[in-house]
């Protein structure tokens, strides 16, 4: 009976541990974001608890949570691209130089862009698929390739529009008071989350991401849903070139490239959102904001620019390992 008394507390620590990890593993990345929110409205109370600041920080969020909303289905089916930030810069160039030289209208050279960018995540998912390519070196050639076609493109130098008035209104044009991109972004943002939760497409990549075998041997033709997730991943990155170079009516050859880093960051560190390390729209989102909060404070604190960086380096390790834990924790 002694015995038995003391082995009761021993058995249940280790579930106790295990419910408190799974807790955090859940909404620890909500607390973050919150701590951050409390924080700096106590340090700022005169600029960051204001409506105006919030809907600044949703709309220096746009382009951020485009891409890697994009970035989400390529890493939802167990893939990555690292071609993301050069697609973005050639989409940019490519919408300017057609507006300049070859007299598109921007309707017009937004779709031409979507081809690019479509064209580019073929070319990935063929390399991946097809050719066996590991996703490190297929992206990380297609995207250096990107780079020669943006040179080739505009000489290296920037290309800006003679009139870009109507071009830098998709920018700075409000509709109630909000900026165009933050709608852009909900309802591409709703439009990412129903094709990934509410349609078989969607279903089949987090079937080929949780386990590809058993998805090709349900039927789903795995090749052709990792194509179809790198082309989304691509055409939603060259959206965020042609909004990045509406913001000042030109484009730059490396304008999209920073993207990269911030994208990762936001889709890992979104994976510990709600869900055991499964990367998903919603988390992807928290995670975007999360990012241009922790930057909108460090700029209202006074902090110099170098501690953006040390705050997204850190927010990916951390979005990372939580993420890893929670999935080895979900799989035990």
């Amino acid at each position: 009976m002694t015995t038995l008394m003391e082995n009761e507390p021993t058995a249940e620590a280790p579930a106790s541990k295990s419910h408190y990890f799974e807790w955090f593993g859940r909404y620890g990345a909500l607390l973050v974001l919150a701590a951050l929110i409390i924080v700096t409205s106590i340090l700022a109370p005169n600029t960051f608890p204001t409506v105006d600041n919030a809907i600044n920080i949703l709309n220096q969020s746009a382009l951020s949570a485009i891409i890697a909303m994009g970035l989400t289905f390529v890493l939802v089916t167990g893939e990555f691209d690292l071609s993301i930030g050069n697609t973005a810069s050639l989409a940019g160039v490519a919408a300017c130089w057609l507006m300049v030289n070859q007299d598109f209208s921007i309707p017009l050279a937004l779709v031409a862009i979507l081809v690019v960018g479509g064209i580019v995540g073929l070319i990935n998912g063929f390399v991946v698929t097809f050719m066996n390519v590991s996703a490190l070196v297929a992206t990380l050639g297609v995207g250096t390739i990107v780079i020669g076609v943006n040179y080739m493109i505009s000489d290296g130098a920037p290309v800006a529009l003679g009139d870009p008035d109507a071009f830098l209104e998709i920018t700075f044009g409000r509709f109630l008071g909000i900026p165009y991109p933050v709608y852009i972004m909900l309802v591409i943002a709703a439009l990412l989350w129903w094709l990934l939760n509410r349609t078989v497409l969607g279903q089949s990549m987090q079937a080929v991401g949780g386990n590809r075998v058993a998805a090709e041997l349900s039927g789903i033709r795995v090749d052709r849903v990792r194509v179809i997730a790198f082309v989304v991943c691509s055409m939603c990155a060259a959206v965020t070139g042609f909004l990045l170079a509406s913001r000042t009516g030109s484009a730059a050859v490396s304008a999209g490239d920073t993207y990269l880093l911030s994208a990762f960051a936001a889709s890992f560190f979104g994976s510990a959102v709600l869900r055991d390390g499964q990367f998903h729209i919603l988390g992807t989102l928290v995670g975007v904001i999360t990012v241009s909060v922790g930057f909108n404070s460090i700029a209202l604190i006074g902090l110099e620019t170098y501690w953006q960086y040390f705050f997204q380096g850190l927010l990916l390790i951390l979005g990372v390992g939580v993420g890893t834990l929670a999935r080895r924790r979900a799989a035990a």
